[in-house]
């Protein structure tokens, strides 16, 4: 070993190992109201103590860690937000996403990572029927409460990149619709657009409700039940695969891009929001690292890159695919032309 050589050290296998002190600690500060408390102006441990309903010595705690690990500032004996905490962290921001914590760490979702060995082991979850892909799964709807915030803003990005001049008779099918934001971004930017939406029907309610809140109801449907199973209908313009793919092995994708295929009118559009991992799989770091979570919860899905989605939808007949930036998500966007 050289003198410049860097020496072993432990820190990121025990930064790892208790990373969850990390997780836990940003879900009890969303919980009780810690970041939105200082962001009404209390801003001592005794201040916010109050505002939250807990023990002053137990804030203090809390916020040293938070402080600690980059969420809060400390000056003295006072916490401030820091700027990514202030805009989504803090309840009254219009870009709050606390809500996604009842997602992410739902005991659904982190389940399959307390048996990731074994998943590792035999190539897919050890979660009984499927993990998360059991039909009518409440973690869905969970999921369509939580992530709607988040994804309204790219929701908004997709549709003014794929009906920029929204002035046009459109029909759009929205597969998984979930909370319906993806469609329903269309139809409010288009006074001509029409929206159906597929998934299991008491996920649909959520789409539904948001389609009255947005005014758009007389041109928003719904078909519940399978992706695989339903019949769409045909000649769409658009069909939106809003994260769905990366559930389903490359065989399975294929089958149900034949479907979406058949249901476009001639020069339709397949639209596709995606982690797409470059071609080491290794980067970006917070997109490559999505195939683990279909690892953990999904007999067969992964994150795959631009080139197998290319010839996933290439098998399929479609005859030109194109992947885009969909700011702010740190997803992509593949659209693919019949």
């Amino acid at each position: 070993m050289t003198a410049h050589s860097q020496q072993p050290t432990p820190q990121l296998a025990f930064e790892t190992m208790t990373a969850y002190q990390r997780s836990e600690a940003l879900k009890a500060a969303i919980e009780i109201e810690l970041f939105t408390a200082i962001g009404e102006g209390r801003h001592t441990a005794a201040q916010i103590a109050e505002r939250c309903n807990a023990s002053e010595r137990g804030t203090t705690i809390l916020c040293d860690f938070l402080a600690m690990i980059g969420f809060l500032t400390k000056d003295g004996s006072t916490y401030s937000l820091t700027q990514d905490s202030a805009v989504f962290l803090d309840q009254r921001s219009p870009a709050y996403l606390g809500g996604a914590v009842e997602f992410l760490m739902s005991d659904q979702i982190t389940e399959g990572f307390k048996h990731l060995s074994a998943a590792v082991r035999k190539g897919g979850t050890v979660i009984p029927q499927d993990g998360t892909l059991a039909p009518e799964h409440p973690v869905w709807i969970k999921f369509g409460k939580a992530m709607a915030p988040m994804m309204r803003p790219v929701a908004a990005t997709i549709a003014q990149m794929i009906d920029p001049e929204a002035n046009r008779p459109i029909k759009v099918l929205d597969i998984a619709a979930s909370h319906g934001l993806f469609g329903l971004a269309f139809a409010t930017r288009n006074p001509q657009a029409k929206v159906v939406g597929v998934d299991w029907g008491s996920v649909l309610e959520l789409s539904k409700e948001n389609a009255k809140i947005a005014g758009v109801a007389d041109r928003h449907s719904i078909i519940a039940g399978s992706a695989f199973d339903v019949d769409y209908g045909s000649d769409y313009d658009v069909v939106l695969l809003t994260n769905f793919l990366h559930h389903f092995d490359p065989p399975t994708n294929e089958k149900l891009l034949r479907k979406v295929h058949a249901a476009l009118k001639d020069g339709g559009r397949a639209v596709t929001l995606e982690f797409v991992p470059n071609d080491d799989r290794i980067t970006p770091p917070g997109v490559a690292g999505f195939g683990l979570v279909m690892l953990a919860g999904t007999p067969s899905g992964n994150a795959y890159t631009f080139k197998e989605f290319d010839q996933m939808f290439k098998n399929a007949g479609f005859s030109k695919n194109a992947i885009h930036d969909a700011p702010p998500a740190i997803e992509q966007l593949i659209v693919s032309e019949k």
